[in-house]
């Protein structure tokens, strides 16, 4: 064969085994994602990338500051408005970063829930305030953060150290929540099991299965709420979504579906 020819038929050889290669990379790369990865794992990859984080302070008295993340994909870009709004509030150790840092804020936000985080006063970006220092003051602060940020029948998620808020609000204006999830809240022991079974929110008690101490002692307290359910997440402490932040949201998703 003439160097022409050879060179030709190499030439075309070439362009013919990238073409082929063209058309079955995509579907290999399809393949290679799927393989060992859970779906919720995926989507909530997806819900991160396309989440909007709002920071902004709520200008009462006191100032309040807070994340709020935009609904993702699957809710068209906003709230449902069949969905409770959801308030998070955070332990001693954390802010409301840490509900970004997880992912819970845009998982919800994914699912078609306004998340919201706050910092409580004295922590993060929000400044120190008296009012706090007593238990109608944390009722009452709680009270204007639902006015400020437009909420009406929120959710509360309340872990560990602010369940000195959480708690005298349920139990003085419970009718106002949608429901309640205390993750091993401090402050049960406060209130008598007569003052619990008054309250008719339906309520998710949260606890890692490692946490021996505030995890355990919450829900011999709060099993005496007539509206509970109980989730216990496994491989996890007192923190634990942040230990287990997939069984953590699975729990609470779980929750948040069957509320009205």
């Amino acid at each position: 064969m003439p160097p022409a020819r050879s060179g030709l038929g190499l030439l075309l050889l070439g362009a013919l085994l990238t073409l082929v290669l063209y058309l079955l990379l995509p579907d290999a790369q399809r393949r290679q994602r799927s393989v060992g990865a859970r779906p919720e794992e995926g989507k909530r990859g997806q819900w991160a990338a396309n989440a909007t984080v709002r920071r902004g302070t709520a200008w009462g008295e006191p100032p309040v500051f807070y994340r709020e993340v935009s609904a993702g994909p699957r809710a068209g870009g906003t709230a449902s408005p069949r969905r409770p709004d959801v308030l998070f509030l955070h332990g001693q150790a954390f802010t409301s970063k840490t509900w970004e840092a997880v992912g819970t804020l845009a998982l919800l936000a994914g699912e078609g829930y306004r998340a919201v985080a706050i910092d409580l006063p004295g922590y993060g970006d929000s400044p120190p305030a008296e009012m706090v220092a007593t238990v109608q003051g944390r009722v009452a602060f709680l009270d204007r953060v639902f006015q400020e940020l437009g909420m009406r029948r929120p959710v509360l998620v309340s872990p560990s150290m602010s369940g000195r808020f959480a708690l005298p609000f349920l139990l003085a204006q419970g009718d106002r929540l949608a429901g309640i999830v205390p993750v091993a809240p401090v402050g049960t022991k406060d209130y008598a099991a007569e003052q619990y079974q008054q309250v008719q929110t339906p309520t998710l008690i949260l606890y890692g299965d490692r946490d021996k101490s505030l995890g355990p002692q919450a829900l011999q307290s709060l099993q005496h709420l007539p509206r509970h359910r109980v989730a216990v997440v496994p491989n996890a402490g007192h923190a634990c979504y942040l230990d287990n932040p997939e069984d953590f949201h699975r729990a609470l998703l779980g929750f948040l579906r069957q509320l009205k």
